[in-house]
């Protein structure tokens, strides 16, 4: 660092760049794209700062990795992300409470932001691999690789750098998280070394570097995963690359000039969860508290036949499982089935068609059975914003 240098500067410097990139971003095209792609900036900065000065490898602890007024990486709107920092040669106990919640998982990542490539085994797993009493709490260990580990002992491979753990929600106002802890064996009992200038400084720096490599990756996320597929359709469910080993998903990516929208029909599924959201390209999920920009199998109406059937458009349909594009032509589509027993096969995956919005109800068997007046979604999304409230208090 040069002789009176600003302390801050490599992060402001990092700042700057970001802009920078959003600003350049092809797919911004409208005042509202670019408002997105800043407060998308914003909470990035937010989210880097709070991870940069939480960040300790002796003394680990568990923090929100994303989440509504810090998005990143299409965080989706029924899970509450965690994480904390892990080294390969030492060992974790992780204590905590089973909550109601559809899902529990647990993945180990290695690098920034960098999910391995093909989970699976100790690295990406749900509760279901864990023991838990009868009140619900449990206890687990990460570490090196032991000889005849016990039942809970997990190895860290490596390269691990993180421990993440999400808590998936189908009824937000119902189902309630549980809790979860972390200490390092070594470390455990005594307090971490004194805050000095120079780690100060240390810190701004990995933030700067943090918030470069995050605005980076997610930024070309879109292109590497989703903007090659055929517009307006849907991949076939797939395993979810770098996630889950118990996870799902089809994907796509739609272009909806202003009249037109999208039917999407997929079975109700028997696994625990099951998702659908809109993203915008800068790779974020939309407003799912003000607006119904996704839905799982419990918030959605299924049709007497078993299948689910949503419109996606800008404009009002008049049906209860209406995904607003919130005045967005161009975004992308997300399918995920979690805690599933076995392979998702085509069958239950999406089918999607387009059409004018006037003859939306032309596809929908049911459409009599779907409808929903203006002061029925209003009742819609204050519920839907009360359960949001009530989720996020635990």
């Amino acid at each position: 660092m040069a002789v009176n240098e600003p302390v801050t500067k490599p992060f402001t410097d990092a700042i700057a760049e970001a802009e920078a990139l959003v600003a350049s971003a092809r797919f911004a095209e409208s005042d509202a794209d670019r408002a997105e792609g800043l407060d998308y900036l914003a909470g990035g900065i937010s989210s880097i700062l709070q991870l940069a000065r939480t960040h300790s490898k002796s003394h680990p602890t568990f923090v929100t990795s994303t989440g509504p007024y810090a998005k990143m990486g299409l965080d989706n709107p029924d899970t509450i992300y965690y994480h904390a920092t892990v080294e390969p040669d030492a060992t974790y106990i992780v204590r905590g409470v089973r909550g109601s919640t559809a899902d529990l998982s647990f993945q180990v990542l290695r690098g920034d932001y960098t999910p391995t490539n093909v989970p699976g085994g100790d690295d990406a797993f749900d509760d279901r691999r864990i023991p838990i009493a009868d009140d619900g709490s449990f206890q687990i260990t990460f570490g090196p690789a032991v000889p005849d580990p016990a039942p809970g002992y997990f190895v860290l491979g490596e390269g691990s750098s993180m421990l993440a753990v999400r808590e998936v929600y189908s009824d937000w106002a119902v189902q309630r998280r549980g809790s979860v802890t972390i200490e390092r064996v070594d470390t455990v009992g005594t307090a971490p070394d004194d805050l000095t200038e120079a780690r100060a400084a240390r810190r701004y720096a990995i933030a700067a570097s943090m918030l470069k490599a995050r605005i980076n990756t997610w930024f070309n996320f879109p292109k590497w995963f989703y903007l090659d597929e055929p517009v307006n359709t849907f991949t076939a469910p797939r395993t979810t690359p770098g996630g889950l080993s118990t996870q799902y998903s089809s994907v796509g990516h739609f272009d909806l000039p202003a009249g037109r929208a999208m039917v999407v029909t997929v079975p109700r599924s028997d696994a625990p969860y099951q998702g659908f959201q809109l993203g915008s390209l800068w790779y974020i999920s939309l407003d799912y508290v003000n607006h119904q920009t996704s839905l799982n199998s419990t918030q959605a109406q299924v049709d007497p036949d078993g299948m689910i059937r949503m419109v996606i458009s800008d404009r009002d349909p008049g049906v209860a499982n209406w995904i607003e594009t919130t005045g967005r032509r161009r975004g992308i589509l997300q399918f995920r089935w979690q805690r599933v027993d076995g392979p998702v096969g085509l069958e239950l995956g999406p089918n999607c068609v387009v059409v004018d919005d006037a003859d939306v109800p032309d596809h929908l068997p049911f459409h009599e059975q779907n409808r929903i007046d203006a002061d029925g979604w209003a009742q819609r999304i204050a519920e839907r914003q009360r359960a949001f409230a009530w989720r996020m208090l635990g």
